[in-house]
């Protein structure tokens, strides 16, 4: 149908669409949740939304998998035991709606798969939600969404053979690899983006490389903001076949990012998702060979504990990317396109001489300073600049 979701985002039809009510990772909300609905940050700030709401949104969006929604009070340090009560009893009730409002979908009309939250508490407080799940809901339902991995081993056993959809963030793929070994089956990645934001071309690999003889631990990605790549015509990766790898070389990827040209994160972000794809389909055959444990302690001895730090300017801040208490704040969020020149600071930029003194740019042509010069008319050997307007961004 034309309102599918999938049409709108022109999603391929191999690609499994999962409908959550939450991102990952969630963005605190400065309002509680109620009986009925939660708080969420939408592109038109924030917002309540109902069981109701969400329940008929899926039926509309016809996702391939729907997580149920979950009473989650993201961003406080601690959660008292009768809030705790609230969240199983909450839960439970919308785990109800969903599944109501799914049925009512006519016979021949294609059916969302229901994926029900495992709340990130103690079994003994999520109890009487998780007992109400096998009961009455296990029938329904397809999947378990999980919040903290390190739950699982508090799973009812009849929930054991349900595929399982993590929502703990990981910070890098031995992360991952933790996650797999407790049976974690479906994973949500928000360092792929966080790494491309940064400018990081991953690179590893799932078994580790080997017969590769080194002093010191491997790094998990490349730092493509170095000025040692700004001369390279090699690939991100030599064995890599995306892309970005097959048709471009890091000097031109490096041009892009110092140029804020949004087309060097994109690259880095389809390189990115391929190493993803290679890293999956290397922990499917080390299961299937039965060597996942070797391999998983040979890769953490291969490779650093962690990702690069970010060296670089990322792309420009999206809204999600704030805290809550930022969306109040009046200054901009993102550092001005121009800058502020004097008359006499613009002719010598027009020479090709550096208005820049910070002593890290003294070799480094400011081509920003350049903006508004292309095109005036030359009169009387002096440049026109009566129109030409540019601010300083060091006062953003």
């Amino acid at each position: 149908m034309p309102e599918s979701l999938r049409s709108f985002i022109a999603l391929s039809q191999d690609t499994p669409l999962i409908v959550g009510p939450r991102r990952n990772p969630p963005i605190a909300s400065p309002a509680p949740h109620t009986s009925t609905e939660i708080s969420l940050l939408t592109s038109v700030g924030f917002k309540s939304i109902s069981s109701d709401y969400y329940a008929a949104a899926a039926c509309k969006l016809q996702p391939d998998i729907v997580v149920g929604m979950a009473d989650i009070p993201f961003g406080q340090e601690t959660i008292g035991t009768k809030r705790k009560d609230k969240m199983s009893d909450r839960t439970e009730a919308w785990m109800r709606d969903i599944i109501a409002k799914r049925n009512t979908i006519p016979k021949g009309d294609a059916k969302f798969e229901i994926f029900a939250p495992i709340l990130p508490i103690e079994r003994d407080l999520q109890s009487w939600y998780l007992e109400h799940l096998v009961d009455d809901m296990i029938d329904h339902i397809s999947g378990v969404a999980i919040y903290d991995a390190y739950l699982l081993d508090g799973l009812p056993d009849e929930l054991q053979r349900f595929p399982r959809l993590s929502f703990h963030v990981p910070a890098s793929p031995q992360e991952l690899l933790r996650q797999i070994s407790l049976g974690v089956d479906l994973f949500t990645i928000p360092f792929i983006t966080s790494a491309t934001d940064a400018g990081i071309a991953l690179d590893f690999t799932f078994p580790a490389p080997v017969n590769r003889t080194q002093d010191h631990r491997q790094s998990l990605g490349i730092d493509m903001w170095s000025t040692e790549h700004a001369l390279s015509v090699t690939p991100l990766l030599e064995e890599c076949a995306c892309y970005a790898c097959t048709k471009h070389h890091r000097a031109y990827i490096q041009h892009l990012l110092s140029a804020k040209e949004m087309l060097g994160w994109v690259l880095i972000q389809i390189h990115n998702h391929a190493v993803l794809d290679a890293f999956f389909a290397g922990v499917r055959t080390s299961i299937e060979t039965g060597t996942f444990e070797e391999d998983v302690t040979a890769f953490e001895a291969f490779y650093e504990p962690q990702l690069p730090e970010k060296t670089g300017q990322g792309p420009r801040v999206r809204g999600y990317q704030f805290k809550s208490d930022e969306h109040s704040k009046p200054e901009k969020k993102n550092p001005k396109a121009f800058k502020k020149f004097d008359e006499e600071t613009l002719l010598k930029a027009a020479h090709g001489q550096q208005p820049n003194e910070k002593p890290a740019m003294r070799d480094v042509i400011d081509d920003e300073a350049l903006v508004g010069l292309v095109g005036m008319d030359m009169q009387g050997g002096e440049i026109q600049l009566e129109n030409l307007k540019i601010e300083d961004d060091t006062k953003a």
